[in-house]
Protein backbone atom coordinates (compact mmCIF):
# COMPACT_ATOMS: atom_id res chain seq x y z
CA UNK A 1 0.00 0.00 0.00
CA UNK A 2 1.22 3.51 -0.86
CA UNK A 3 2.67 5.38 2.10
CA UNK A 4 0.56 8.41 3.00
CA UNK A 5 2.13 11.71 2.02
CA UNK A 6 1.43 14.13 4.85
CA UNK A 7 3.15 16.97 3.03
CA UNK A 8 0.40 16.86 0.41
CA UNK A 9 -2.23 16.92 3.16
CA UNK A 10 -0.57 20.03 4.62
CA UNK A 11 -0.46 21.73 1.23
CA UNK A 12 -4.13 20.98 0.58
CA UNK A 13 -5.17 22.40 3.95
CA UNK A 14 -2.99 25.49 3.56
CA UNK A 15 -4.16 26.13 -0.01
CA UNK A 16 -7.85 26.02 0.94
CA UNK A 17 -7.32 28.23 3.98
CA UNK A 18 -5.58 30.72 1.68
CA UNK A 19 -8.52 30.37 -0.69
CA UNK A 20 -10.76 31.43 2.17
CA UNK A 21 -8.66 34.56 2.66
CA UNK A 22 -8.73 35.11 -1.11
CA UNK A 23 -12.53 34.99 -1.29
CA UNK A 24 -12.92 37.19 1.77
CA UNK A 25 -10.85 39.83 -0.02
CA UNK A 26 -12.87 39.73 -3.24
CA UNK A 27 -15.52 42.32 -2.22
CA UNK A 28 -12.76 44.86 -1.57
CA UNK A 29 -10.36 44.56 -4.49
CA UNK A 30 -10.15 47.05 -7.34
CA UNK A 31 -10.67 46.11 -11.00
CA UNK A 32 -11.90 42.54 -10.56
CA UNK A 33 -15.62 41.89 -10.62
CA UNK A 34 -17.31 39.66 -8.04
CA UNK A 35 -20.78 38.80 -6.74
CA UNK A 36 -20.83 41.69 -4.25
CA UNK A 37 -18.56 44.72 -4.17
CA UNK A 38 -17.78 47.22 -1.45
CA UNK A 39 -18.17 50.89 -2.41
CA UNK A 40 -14.49 51.55 -1.67
CA UNK A 41 -11.94 49.14 -3.14
CA UNK A 42 -8.20 48.65 -2.74
CA UNK A 43 -5.39 48.12 -5.22
CA UNK A 44 -3.16 46.81 -2.44
CA UNK A 45 -5.64 44.05 -1.64
CA UNK A 46 -5.77 43.35 -5.38
CA UNK A 47 -2.02 42.70 -5.37
CA UNK A 48 -2.33 40.11 -2.61
CA UNK A 49 -5.06 38.29 -4.51
CA UNK A 50 -3.18 38.58 -7.77
CA UNK A 51 -0.22 36.74 -6.25
CA UNK A 52 -2.42 33.99 -4.81
CA UNK A 53 -4.27 33.64 -8.10
CA UNK A 54 -1.04 32.63 -9.85
CA UNK A 55 -0.76 29.24 -8.14
CA UNK A 56 -3.54 28.47 -5.63
CA UNK A 57 -5.83 26.53 -8.02
CA UNK A 58 -3.00 24.91 -10.02
CA UNK A 59 -1.52 23.39 -6.86
CA UNK A 60 -4.92 22.07 -5.76
CA UNK A 61 -5.47 20.38 -9.12
CA UNK A 62 -1.91 19.02 -9.06
CA UNK A 63 -2.42 17.49 -5.61
CA UNK A 64 -5.78 16.09 -6.71
CA UNK A 65 -4.05 14.36 -9.62
CA UNK A 66 -1.60 12.75 -7.21
CA UNK A 67 -4.49 11.56 -5.04
CA UNK A 68 -6.20 10.10 -8.09
CA UNK A 69 -3.33 7.83 -9.02
CA UNK A 70 -2.95 6.80 -5.38
CA UNK A 71 -6.58 5.60 -5.39
CA UNK A 72 -6.39 3.88 -8.78
CA UNK A 73 -3.25 2.07 -7.65
CA UNK A 74 -5.30 0.41 -4.93
CA UNK A 75 -8.80 0.08 -6.44
CA UNK A 76 -10.46 -1.16 -9.62
CA UNK A 77 -11.70 1.31 -12.22
CA UNK A 78 -15.35 0.71 -11.31
CA UNK A 79 -14.61 1.18 -7.61
CA UNK A 80 -12.69 4.34 -8.45
CA UNK A 81 -15.63 5.78 -10.44
CA UNK A 82 -18.04 5.02 -7.59
CA UNK A 83 -15.62 6.54 -5.09
CA UNK A 84 -15.29 9.71 -7.21
CA UNK A 85 -19.08 9.87 -7.55
CA UNK A 86 -19.54 9.78 -3.78
CA UNK A 87 -16.65 12.13 -3.13
CA UNK A 88 -17.35 14.69 -5.87
CA UNK A 89 -20.62 14.38 -7.78
CA UNK A 90 -22.97 13.97 -4.81
CA UNK A 91 -21.51 16.97 -2.87
CA UNK A 92 -21.63 19.00 -6.11
CA UNK A 93 -25.33 18.30 -6.68
CA UNK A 94 -26.15 18.84 -3.01
CA UNK A 95 -24.17 22.07 -3.00
CA UNK A 96 -25.90 23.39 -6.11
CA UNK A 97 -29.32 22.75 -4.54
CA UNK A 98 -28.70 23.65 -0.90
CA UNK A 99 -25.48 25.66 -0.44
CA UNK A 100 -24.93 27.86 -3.50
CA UNK A 101 -28.48 29.26 -4.02
CA UNK A 102 -28.06 31.56 -1.01
CA UNK A 103 -25.09 33.18 -2.75
CA UNK A 104 -27.15 33.83 -5.87
CA UNK A 105 -30.05 35.19 -3.80
CA UNK A 106 -27.93 37.76 -1.98
CA UNK A 107 -26.25 38.77 -5.21
CA UNK A 108 -29.63 39.28 -6.86
CA UNK A 109 -31.09 41.41 -4.09
CA UNK A 110 -27.82 43.36 -3.87
CA UNK A 111 -28.29 44.20 -7.56
CA UNK A 112 -31.92 45.20 -7.05
CA UNK A 113 -33.97 42.07 -7.68
CA UNK A 114 -37.42 42.24 -6.10
CA UNK A 115 -37.71 39.00 -4.14
CA UNK A 116 -39.80 39.14 -0.98
CA UNK A 117 -37.78 36.41 0.73
CA UNK A 118 -35.39 33.53 0.11
CA UNK A 119 -38.39 31.19 -0.15
CA UNK A 120 -39.75 33.42 -2.89
CA UNK A 121 -36.42 33.25 -4.72
CA UNK A 122 -35.61 29.53 -4.35
CA UNK A 123 -37.99 28.06 -6.97
CA UNK A 124 -36.31 30.25 -9.59
CA UNK A 125 -33.24 28.00 -9.62
CA UNK A 126 -35.47 25.44 -11.36
CA UNK A 127 -37.49 27.82 -13.56
CA UNK A 128 -34.72 30.04 -14.95
CA UNK A 129 -31.67 29.19 -17.02
CA UNK A 130 -28.16 28.72 -15.66
CA UNK A 131 -26.11 31.51 -14.09
CA UNK A 132 -25.33 34.31 -14.85
CA UNK A 133 -28.52 34.82 -16.86
CA UNK A 134 -30.49 32.51 -14.56
CA UNK A 135 -30.21 31.41 -10.95
CA UNK A 136 -28.90 27.84 -11.12
CA UNK A 137 -25.16 27.77 -10.47
CA UNK A 138 -22.28 25.92 -8.91
CA UNK A 139 -20.28 29.12 -8.23
CA UNK A 140 -17.11 28.17 -6.30
CA UNK A 141 -17.99 24.48 -6.60
CA UNK A 142 -16.75 24.59 -10.20
CA UNK A 143 -13.56 23.11 -8.76
CA UNK A 144 -15.48 19.97 -7.77
CA UNK A 145 -17.25 19.76 -11.14
CA UNK A 146 -13.95 20.00 -13.01
CA UNK A 147 -12.32 17.46 -10.70
CA UNK A 148 -15.06 14.93 -11.40
CA UNK A 149 -14.72 15.30 -15.17
CA UNK A 150 -10.91 15.26 -14.94
CA UNK A 151 -11.03 12.07 -12.87
CA UNK A 152 -13.00 10.30 -15.60
CA UNK A 153 -10.91 11.71 -18.46
CA UNK A 154 -7.69 10.74 -16.67
CA UNK A 155 -8.53 7.03 -16.33
CA UNK A 156 -6.87 5.90 -19.61
CA UNK A 157 -3.83 8.08 -18.90
CA UNK A 158 -3.42 6.65 -15.42
CA UNK A 159 -3.91 3.08 -16.61
CA UNK A 160 -1.07 3.71 -19.04
CA UNK A 161 1.11 5.21 -16.30
CA UNK A 162 0.55 2.01 -14.30
CA UNK A 163 1.41 -0.34 -17.19
CA UNK A 164 4.89 -1.72 -17.82
CA UNK A 165 5.38 0.60 -20.81
CA UNK A 166 4.04 3.50 -18.81
CA UNK A 167 6.38 2.84 -15.90
CA UNK A 168 9.35 2.64 -18.30
CA UNK A 169 8.30 5.90 -19.97
CA UNK A 170 7.78 7.64 -16.61
CA UNK A 171 11.20 6.52 -15.37
CA UNK A 172 12.88 7.86 -18.53
CA UNK A 173 11.18 11.24 -18.16
CA UNK A 174 11.98 11.33 -14.44
CA UNK A 175 15.64 10.54 -15.12
CA UNK A 176 15.79 13.29 -17.75
CA UNK A 177 14.18 15.76 -15.34
CA UNK A 178 16.72 14.78 -12.72
CA UNK A 179 19.40 16.11 -15.10
CA UNK A 180 17.74 19.21 -16.57
CA UNK A 181 15.00 20.06 -14.05
CA UNK A 182 11.26 20.11 -14.62
CA UNK A 183 11.08 23.01 -17.06
CA UNK A 184 9.64 20.68 -19.72
CA UNK A 185 6.30 20.50 -17.93
CA UNK A 186 6.25 24.29 -17.79
CA UNK A 187 6.90 24.50 -21.54
CA UNK A 188 3.91 22.24 -22.21
CA UNK A 189 1.78 24.47 -20.00
CA UNK A 190 3.07 27.57 -21.80
CA UNK A 191 2.16 26.14 -25.21
CA UNK A 192 -1.30 25.21 -23.96
CA UNK A 193 -1.55 28.69 -22.45
CA UNK A 194 -1.77 30.23 -25.91
CA UNK A 195 -5.43 29.15 -25.83
CA UNK A 196 -5.93 32.24 -23.66
CA UNK A 197 -5.59 34.35 -26.81
CA UNK A 198 -8.91 32.90 -27.96
CA UNK A 199 -10.49 32.18 -24.55
CA UNK A 200 -9.11 34.92 -22.27
CA UNK A 201 -11.78 34.64 -19.57
CA UNK A 202 -12.04 31.58 -17.35
CA UNK A 203 -15.78 30.95 -17.13
CA UNK A 204 -15.47 27.90 -14.84
CA UNK A 205 -18.58 26.61 -16.60
CA UNK A 206 -17.01 24.30 -19.24
CA UNK A 207 -18.60 26.53 -21.91
CA UNK A 208 -16.00 28.73 -23.66
CA UNK A 209 -13.43 27.77 -21.01
CA UNK A 210 -11.02 25.80 -23.16
CA UNK A 211 -7.96 27.69 -21.90
CA UNK A 212 -8.73 27.29 -18.21
CA UNK A 213 -10.06 23.75 -18.64
CA UNK A 214 -6.90 22.66 -20.48
CA UNK A 215 -4.52 24.35 -18.05
CA UNK A 216 -6.04 22.77 -14.96
CA UNK A 217 -6.35 19.37 -16.66
CA UNK A 218 -2.63 19.46 -17.44
CA UNK A 219 -1.85 20.21 -13.79
CA UNK A 220 -4.09 17.31 -12.82
CA UNK A 221 -2.41 14.92 -15.26
CA UNK A 222 1.06 16.13 -14.27
CA UNK A 223 0.16 15.38 -10.66
CA UNK A 224 -0.86 11.85 -11.58
CA UNK A 225 2.26 11.38 -13.74
CA UNK A 226 4.69 12.70 -11.15
CA UNK A 227 2.78 11.46 -8.11
CA UNK A 228 4.27 8.10 -7.22
CA UNK A 229 7.69 8.29 -8.88
CA UNK A 230 10.42 8.88 -6.27
CA UNK A 231 12.85 10.30 -8.84
CA UNK A 232 10.53 13.24 -9.49
CA UNK A 233 10.18 13.92 -5.76
CA UNK A 234 13.91 13.73 -5.25
CA UNK A 235 14.24 16.37 -7.98
CA UNK A 236 11.55 18.61 -6.46
CA UNK A 237 13.14 18.46 -3.03
CA UNK A 238 16.71 18.89 -4.27
CA UNK A 239 15.89 21.84 -6.57
CA UNK A 240 13.42 23.59 -4.28
CA UNK A 241 15.71 26.61 -3.70
CA UNK A 242 16.39 27.08 -7.40
CA UNK A 243 12.70 26.71 -8.27
CA UNK A 244 11.76 29.25 -5.60
CA UNK A 245 14.40 31.66 -6.87
CA UNK A 246 13.02 31.42 -10.41
CA UNK A 247 9.45 31.83 -9.16
CA UNK A 248 10.42 34.85 -7.04
CA UNK A 249 12.23 36.75 -9.78
CA UNK A 250 9.64 35.87 -12.40
CA UNK A 251 6.99 37.43 -10.15
CA UNK A 252 9.14 40.55 -9.76
CA UNK A 253 9.37 40.83 -13.54
CA UNK A 254 5.61 40.34 -13.95
CA UNK A 255 4.87 43.07 -11.43
CA UNK A 256 7.47 45.40 -12.94
CA UNK A 257 5.67 45.13 -16.26
CA UNK A 258 2.25 45.53 -14.65
CA UNK A 259 3.09 48.45 -12.37
CA UNK A 260 4.92 50.42 -15.06
CA UNK A 261 2.20 50.00 -17.68
CA UNK A 262 4.48 47.83 -19.79
CA UNK A 263 2.12 44.88 -19.68
CA UNK A 264 1.35 43.98 -23.33
CA UNK A 265 -2.11 44.60 -24.71
CA UNK A 266 -3.86 41.25 -25.04
CA UNK A 267 -3.36 40.47 -28.74
CA UNK A 268 -1.71 37.70 -30.72
CA UNK A 269 1.85 38.91 -31.19
CA UNK A 270 5.34 38.19 -29.89
CA UNK A 271 5.30 40.49 -26.79
CA UNK A 272 2.00 38.99 -25.66
CA UNK A 273 3.20 35.46 -26.32
CA UNK A 274 6.30 36.10 -24.20
CA UNK A 275 4.29 37.72 -21.40
CA UNK A 276 1.75 34.90 -21.39
CA UNK A 277 4.57 32.35 -21.26
CA UNK A 278 6.09 34.27 -18.35
CA UNK A 279 2.80 34.10 -16.45
CA UNK A 280 2.43 30.37 -17.04
CA UNK A 281 6.03 29.47 -16.23
CA UNK A 282 5.98 31.61 -13.10
CA UNK A 283 2.93 29.74 -11.83
CA UNK A 284 4.57 26.38 -12.57
CA UNK A 285 7.72 27.26 -10.66
CA UNK A 286 5.70 28.48 -7.66
CA UNK A 287 3.86 25.15 -7.63
CA UNK A 288 6.96 22.96 -7.81
CA UNK A 289 8.82 25.16 -5.32
CA UNK A 290 6.04 24.72 -2.75
CA UNK A 291 5.92 20.99 -3.46
CA UNK A 292 9.66 20.72 -2.89
CA UNK A 293 9.64 22.64 0.39
CA UNK A 294 6.62 20.70 1.62
CA UNK A 295 8.34 17.41 0.83
CA UNK A 296 11.37 18.56 2.81
CA UNK A 297 9.68 20.04 5.87
CA UNK A 298 6.01 19.01 6.06
CA UNK A 299 5.99 15.24 5.69
CA UNK A 300 4.73 14.65 9.24
CA UNK A 301 1.39 14.47 10.96
CA UNK A 302 -0.12 15.69 14.22
CA UNK A 303 -3.58 16.03 15.75
CA UNK A 304 -4.25 19.34 13.99
CA UNK A 305 -3.55 17.85 10.55
CA UNK A 306 -5.65 14.78 11.30
CA UNK A 307 -8.60 17.03 12.17
CA UNK A 308 -8.03 19.58 9.41
CA UNK A 309 -7.51 17.03 6.65
CA UNK A 310 -11.02 15.69 7.22
CA UNK A 311 -12.63 19.08 7.85
CA UNK A 312 -11.15 21.02 4.95
CA UNK A 313 -13.41 19.62 2.21
CA UNK A 314 -16.73 20.45 3.93
CA UNK A 315 -15.17 23.77 4.93
CA UNK A 316 -14.44 24.48 1.27
CA UNK A 317 -18.00 23.65 0.23
CA UNK A 318 -19.47 25.96 2.89
CA UNK A 319 -17.09 28.89 3.10
CA UNK A 320 -18.06 31.08 0.15
CA UNK A 321 -21.76 31.01 0.95
CA UNK A 322 -21.09 32.42 4.41
CA UNK A 323 -18.72 34.98 2.91
CA UNK A 324 -21.34 36.26 0.46
CA UNK A 325 -24.09 36.41 3.10
CA UNK A 326 -21.97 38.33 5.61
CA UNK A 327 -20.45 40.54 2.91
CA UNK A 328 -23.93 41.62 1.81
CA UNK A 329 -24.49 43.24 5.20
CA UNK A 330 -21.03 44.59 6.03
CA UNK A 331 -20.48 46.37 2.70
CA UNK A 332 -23.46 48.54 3.64
CA UNK A 333 -21.68 49.83 6.76
CA UNK A 334 -19.39 52.85 6.96
CA UNK A 335 -16.39 51.02 8.43
CA UNK A 336 -12.99 50.96 6.73
CA UNK A 337 -11.89 48.15 4.43
CA UNK A 338 -9.52 46.53 6.93
CA UNK A 339 -12.19 46.32 9.64
CA UNK A 340 -14.68 44.84 7.21
CA UNK A 341 -12.17 42.34 5.88
CA UNK A 342 -11.10 41.15 9.32
CA UNK A 343 -14.70 40.82 10.48
CA UNK A 344 -15.72 38.98 7.32
CA UNK A 345 -12.76 36.61 7.53
CA UNK A 346 -13.26 35.78 11.18
CA UNK A 347 -17.03 35.34 11.19
CA UNK A 348 -17.22 33.33 7.96
CA UNK A 349 -14.46 31.05 9.26
CA UNK A 350 -16.25 30.50 12.57
CA UNK A 351 -19.55 29.78 10.84
CA UNK A 352 -17.99 27.33 8.37
CA UNK A 353 -16.08 25.64 11.18
CA UNK A 354 -19.12 25.55 13.47
CA UNK A 355 -21.40 24.06 10.84
CA UNK A 356 -18.82 21.37 10.18
CA UNK A 357 -18.32 20.47 13.83
CA UNK A 358 -21.96 20.57 14.94
CA UNK A 359 -23.99 19.63 11.85
CA UNK A 360 -21.77 17.71 9.42
CA UNK A 361 -19.09 15.73 11.23
CA UNK A 362 -21.32 13.86 13.71
CA UNK A 363 -23.98 12.53 11.31
CA UNK A 364 -23.77 9.83 8.67
CA UNK A 365 -26.15 11.51 6.21
CA UNK A 366 -24.37 14.87 6.28
CA UNK A 367 -20.97 13.20 6.01
CA UNK A 368 -22.26 11.43 2.90
CA UNK A 369 -23.72 14.61 1.36
CA UNK A 370 -20.45 16.50 1.93
CA UNK A 371 -18.28 13.78 0.40
CA UNK A 372 -16.75 12.56 3.64
CA UNK A 373 -16.00 8.99 4.56
CA UNK A 374 -18.48 7.47 6.96
CA UNK A 375 -17.13 5.95 10.15
CA UNK A 376 -17.80 2.53 8.64
CA UNK A 377 -15.73 3.39 5.52
CA UNK A 378 -12.74 4.22 7.74
CA UNK A 379 -12.60 0.73 9.22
Amino acid sequence: MQERRYDLDWLRVIAILLLHLFHCAMPFIAEWDWHLKNKETSYLVLECNYFLSRWRMPILFFISGIGTIFVLNQKSVLHFIWQRTKRLLIPLLFGMLMIVPAQVYFERIYKGANYTSYLDFYPSIFTTTVYPEGNLSWHHLWFIAYLFVYSLLAIPFILFFKSAKGITFTNKVATLCDKIGMIGFGVILAIAGFLYFWYPNETHAFVDDWAGFTKYFLYFIFGAFIGINPIFWKNLEHNRKLNLKIAFFSMLLINYLRWNDKEPIWDIDTPNALFLSLLVLSAWFWVIAFLGYAKKYLNFTNKFLQFANEAIYPFYILHQTFIVIIAYYIIQTQDDILSKYLFLTFVSFILSFGFYVFLIKPYKITRFLFGMKTHQDKK
